[in-house]
């Protein structure tokens, strides 16, 4: 039997959950804000920086996240380190594993969750993370760069072509 919402459903706020998946070590970085503005996007990176050791380069992918485009995050890493940063052409959400352990904290805690409030979420989401950390999953890939490459360049061509 499908799920259902019960009729008295009632939403209690929202949270931005920003995570950085580490695909290599399958681990996830995460923070948690009650706004949805650049200046949060700009302290994410921070704490980025600071967990991720100098010597490893940080390629993000931005998905469907618009303060990324505002002037304070175009302008880069708060400090000088070696980064970059894509945004790919919108697509469905929950699609690409870029997107952290979004489809597993969905399917594992948001849609059968019960939370009365934000807090409730928030130390929810926080506690996922933390077992997640512990007994990482990390990412193994099924195809070559020059596959991944080929398939992105069709994709690119029936987006530019839809447009028309």
């Amino acid at each position: 039997m499908p799920e259902k919402r019960p009729h008295d459903y009632v939403r209690s706020g929202t949270t931005s959950l920003f995570a950085a998946f580490d695909i290599s070590a399958g681990t996830v970085i995460t923070a948690l804000h009650r706004r949805h503005r650049a200046i949060e996007f700009r302290k994410f990176l921070t704490t980025i920086d600071a967990q991720v050791p100098d010597h490893l380069d940080i390629h993000l992918i931005c998905d469907n996240y618009g303060t990324t485009m505002r002037p304070p995050c175009k302008a880069g890493w708060p400090n000088s380190r070696a980064s970059t940063c894509t945004t790919p052409p919108p697509i469905p959400a929950g699609s690409t594993r870029s997107s952290g352990g979004s489809p597993e904290l969905t399917r594992q805690l948001i849609q059968r969750g019960d939370h009365r409030s934000v807090q409730a979420l928030e130390r929810d989401i926080r506690a996922w993370a933390a077992a997640w950390n512990d007994n990482p999953n990390p990412f193994v890939w099924t195809k070559t760069a020059e596959q991944i490459l080929r398939s992105i360049q069709r994709l690119m061509k029936r987006i530019n072509g839809a447009g028309r």
